[in-house]
């Protein structure tokens, strides 16, 4: 067994990184590694079925920690997506590729098994291949994951199917008797898991946490899934969909964030698993004796498939190219693939020849599908910004460049004062959004001379840059330094060495963004602690000065990591020094202020 282990992860450390490298991704490099260790490959691993067993977890873990992501009340906003778009992905795909399979000769029942078995998607591959590239939270990974949970529920009523296909026609009521005693069976495990999950679990949770030993608290965690996995899996469920019913119950408790830490190695490491084992149980020999039949049968699955979905998105509202990103996300086969097809073949619905040529093409759509989606992505034409703004407007005593949050509250009180202002603003979504609220904003970008010309910036007795991005930030003050050296510019700084920037380029008045707030806060820390209110103000400005003072040195100084660590040393011992000394006048500073206020 140790020296398996050692071979998965000699495999997983040699492929991953080299696909990475060559822009492959992790998913690819996993299918690899598998191919190259398993049966067909250099041989090393030869109980591949097994393996692909065990690390089926590593999808159930998946759906616990999306399902910890996924509160109740955002889950029930999901209903018509999951509904809608999921039913209907579902339906016309195993209608179109059921109709395929009966003009190919397939009997009715078999016809419907692989028709419904090929319109699964894979969870596992569309939700780290889209997490991979940032695209999960993008309106086709949305609507990625709303046809994924479908599909997974989806998955409960088919497999109580299988036998009513299965028997005769004289066997109709008993089969009945059975299938409803499935269905309640299936409810009943439901209901059990959401009234544990609220009224059980949690107080267990709490009592472990008040223990304050991490490993018994991870071991509660992989306990809660595997229990509610293997519950779910007793009554003919699928162990993914308990595992997500119980994230999803957790997701509003105070654990969530230590749940999802404690589950995400495990996750990780039995995923990567699943894609090797995956990989491994890729029949390369049928390829090789029927290798036009298995490519036909992968090409039409993927293309039926793909085409389905992109008329689903078009139908719910989706933009063409989101559309077309969510059908070859989601054009591969699923392993629910692999259960759905083993259980007919036991039931005597499916012949085991076909078994392995279906198997084998859902493996290699799997295998094809990151390739084809990066391929896609690399091909998606660049979205061109709309045109900027033609500027015509009165010169005003105020230029705004930027218009987010810190801008706006500028404009707000600027705007109360009735003192007019110019906003200029790069974000096009942000103007279409001011805009809709009726505040006057021109789309263009202030680091262009001709733009602040327009804007009569010459004109301005001052120029705001509230832009947080260090780099735009600098390009806007550049340009305005060299163009109107007398302007007064007030400078927004994100950062301490954003602020160094802005002030070595001559800003006189530059405002750290968090700057404020943070000693507002930290005041507020030190009354909710007991601390007087006049010691409290006079640590807040005792650091505020030394810290301006520090800046300015840090600003003459040397500019390289190792000097600003150097004097931000020094800085915290003077700072020290001062705090020992006002903590000795501190009773005497708190009697005369009791003084005053007698």
């Amino acid at each position: 067994m140790l020296l398996d282990i050692a071979l998965f992860l000699a495999a997983a450390v040699l492929f991953v990184p080299l696909f990475k490298r060559l822009g492959l991704g992790a998913v690819l490099g996993y299918l690899a590694a598998g191919v190259c260790i398993g049966p067909w490959g250099l041989g090393l691993i030869s109980d591949v079925e097994s393996i692909l067993h065990f690390s089926e977890f590593g999808v159930v873990l998946l759906l616990f920690i999306i399902g910890l992501e996924l509160q109740p009340t955002r889950l029930w906003r999901l209903r018509s997506a999951v509904f809608g778009s999921g039913g209907l992905q579902v339906l016309l795909t195993t209608i179109a590729l059921a109709g395929i399979a009966l003009a190919a000769g397939l009997s009715p029942s078999t016809a419907l098994i692989a028709g419904f078995g090929l319109a699964m998607s894979s969870t596992a591959f569309v939700l780290q291949m889209l997490a991979e590239r940032g695209e999960l939270t993008t309106r086709h990974g949305r609507g990625a994951f709303a046809i994924l949970l479908f599909q997974d529920l989806s998955i409960i009523p088919f497999l109580a199917l299988v036998p009513v296909l299965a028997i005769g026609e004289g066997a109709h009521a008993a089969s009945g008797q059975s299938t409803t005693l499935s269905v309640a069976m299936a409810v009943a495990a439901v209901v059990l898991t959401v009234l544990g999950g609220r009224y059980a679990l949690r107080p267990l949770l709490r009592a472990l946490a008040k223990i304050q030993v991490a490993e018994i608290f991870t071991a509660a965690a992989l306990l809660v899934v595997i229990a509610t996995a293997l519950a779910m899996d007793a009554v003919g469920l699928s162990m993914s969909l308990g595992a997500f019913l119980a994230g999803v119950l957790l997701a509003d408790s105070e654990y969530r964030h230590e749940l999802q830490a404690d589950i995400e190695p495990f996750k990780g490491l039995l995923l990567g698993l699943f894609f090797i084992a995956v990989g491994m149980s890729a029949n390369v020999g049928l390829f090789a004796e029927h290798p036009l039949q298995v490519l036909a049968v992968v090409a039409g699955l993927i293309v039926v498939k793909a085409a389905v979905i992109f008329v689903v998105g078009r139908l719910f509202g989706m933009p063409a190219d989101s559309s077309r990103s969510l059908a070859l996300a989601l054009a591969q086969g699923g392993e629910f693939a692999f259960v759905l097809f083993g259980v007919a073949v036991g039931a005597g619905l499916l012949d085991p020849a076909l078994q392995d040529l279906l198997v084998l093409s859902v493996t290699l759509s799997m295998m094809l599908a990151p390739l084809i989606y990066m391929v896609h992505a690399r091909m998606r034409p660049e979205i061109a910004p709309p045109p900027f703004d033609e500027i015509d407007i009165e010169a005003a005593p105020v230029v705004i460049a930027g218009f987010g949050p810190f801008g706006q509250i500028v404009g707000r009180i600027l705007r109360m004062r009735r003192i007019r202002y110019s906003v200029l603003d790069k974000n096009a979504d942000n103007v279409a959004f001011l805009r809709r609220l009726g505040i006057p904003v021109f789309y263009s970008d202030a680091s262009r001379f001709e733009v602040l010309r327009a804007a009569h910036t010459g004109d301005a007795r001052l120029l705001v840059v509230a832009i947080s991005d260090p780099a735009e930030s600098r390009r806007v003050v550049e340009t305005a330094r060299h163009h109107y050296p007398t302007l007064t510019i007030i400078a927004i700084a994100r950062t301490r060495q954003h602020a160094l920037d802005l002030l070595d380029m001559g800003v006189k008045s530059v405002v750290r963004r968090s700057y404020f707030s943070s000693l507002e806060a930290t005041r507020k820390v030190l009354l909710a602690l007991g601390e007087s209110e006049t010691l409290v103000e006079r640590t807040i400005s005792t650091f505020r000065r030394h810290d301006e003072k520090t800046l300015l040195r840090q600003l003459a100084g040397s500019r390289d990591e190792q000097s600003l660590l150097q004097a931000a040393r020094e800085a915290n011992r003077e700072l020290e020094e001062l705090f020992d000394s006002d903590a000795e006048a501190a009773p005497m500073v708190d009697e005369l202020a009791k003084k005053r206020v007698a």
